[in-house]
């Protein structure tokens, strides 16, 4: 069993009392099985000099095979990207998936990303490429009704057919639905089904732009996404829905009282000028879990959580004209556990002994972190950090970057060997 020794901490432990913690840590295997002060020996020791480790981010929200399409699909209407995306995704072969997948994985490790939710379809491919690179994955595959579908045969039976398949310790399969716009009634039951049926969580788009919302209920006797979804049963607790923008108050209460998990993708739905925030902080007031997605870089450009703390952080103390309404520790909550509790995991989100060692180190000693320490560390990372801090990233007991430099390959990055 291998042995990793990390000496000189600044330990952001993310546990029940948010406890900071100046020690070393031991990692057997791929596991924590020791905090506070080591007198082991191990394999490998790397010695921290007083540098932040805390949890792996964990992006609840992506589409990490459309890695290829940043620049692409800037400046344009909401409209007009989606049927450039549509047109992209219809003539994609798997070795362009593969590489994609495997460019967007390598992004979200460079900024500190260990794990990431995952909403595509092929994902047996994305499922082979996070094995290799390393970095833990859950992948939801996407389901719509076969009529507008590029996917071959029927997408429920391709889920079903994922989820059945092994594939090692780092991939965890499960069940999506595109959005209300392209998926019937039948669709989102199936999509139901098979999460009872094996246990899974299951993935949306919900309530993403003002005009998805009115055209539904334009349609539908003026009823509005989520209360269809609830009238149908699909709302419940292994439901994590990506957006949820344009949500009433009465909505809110509808997703809190079926515990749906929401994930906040704030630069993608910006960046998109799809206009309003979701309501966030009467959400956590709810008792909603709130994370943080990117999306993808076709709608964000970057799969940077550090970005999307920031962001995310400054978006909702402006549009409430009020700076203390969401702390710097409630967003990096939502990067690390909360992420972990929508994901229904308890193993990662938090360093304590006998999680899985998903973690990294962030340098503090650049001029940007100065004078970060245990009173200031979360407004450091949260406001402050970048990409170039991040110097150590762990994944299952795996050293993925190491000295501020990746320990995967990077494919190449010619436009017609992603597509």
């Amino acid at each position: 069993m291998k042995t990793i020794l990390i000496r000189n901490a600044l330990i952001v432990t993310q546990d029940e009392s948010r406890r900071i913690l100046k020690g070393d840590m031991l990692i057997e295997g791929n596991r924590i099985s020791k905090i506070g002060e080591v007198s082991d020996s191990a394999d490998t020791v790397i010695n921290a000099g007083g540098n932040a480790v805390l949890p792996g981010f964990i992006n609840t929200h992506a589409h990490v095979a459309m890695a290829h399409l940043k620049g692409l699909l800037d400046d344009i209407s909401l409209e007009n990207f989606l049927e450039k995306t549509f047109l992209l995704d219809a003539n994609r072969s798997d070795k362009g998936i593969y590489n994609s997948a495997m460019l967007g994985m390598a992004e979200m490790i460079d900024s500190g990303i260990t794990s990431f939710h995952d909403l595509y379809y092929s994902e047996d491919i994305i499922a082979r490429a996070a094995s290799r690179f390393g970095i833990r994955a859950f992948l939801a595959w996407n389901t719509l009704d076969d009529e507008f579908t590029t996917q071959s045969g029927s997408p429920l039976k391709n889920a079903e057919s994922f989820i059945r398949k092994k594939h090692g310790d780092l991939v965890t399969p499960s069940v999506g639905v595109q959005g209300i716009y392209v998926a019937s009634d039948e669709t989102y039951r199936g999509a139901s089904e098979i999460a009872r049926k094996y246990d899974t969580t299951i993935h949306t788009h919900l309530s993403e732009t003002r005009k998805e919302v009115y055209d539904y209920a334009a349609a539908h006797n003026g009823q509005r996404p989520v209360e269809h979804l609830l009238e149908i049963g699909f709302l419940d607790d292994r439901l994590i829905a990506a957006h949820s923008s344009f949500v009433t108050m009465r909505e809110v209460r509808q997703l809190a009282k079926a515990n749906v998990k929401v994930s906040w993708n704030s630069i993608s739905n910006c960046k998109l000028g799809t206009g309003g925030m979701p309501p966030v902080p009467e959400m956590l007031d709810h008792g909603i879990t709130v994370s943080l997605g990117t999306d993808s870089n076709g709608s964000n450009n970057s799969l940077n959580m550090l970005e999307m703390m920031k962001f995310s952080s400054l978006l909702v103390k402006n549009a409430r004209w009020n700076p203390a309404v969401m702390n710097a520790q409630k967003i990096l909550d939502m990067a690390t556990r909360d992420a972990a509790s929508s994901l229904r995991r308890t193993d990662i989100g938090v360093l304590k002994e006998g999680n899985l060692a998903d973690l990294i180190m962030i340098d503090l000693k650049q001029a940007n972190l100065i004078p970060a320490g245990p009173d200031n560390i979360v407004q450091g990372i949260v406001y402050s950090a970048n990409p170039a801090n991040v110097d150590t990233v762990i994944v299952n007991g795996k050293i993925l970057k190491k000295g501020k430099k990746l320990r995967r390959k990077i494919p190449e990055t010619e436009k017609e060997k992603m597509i």
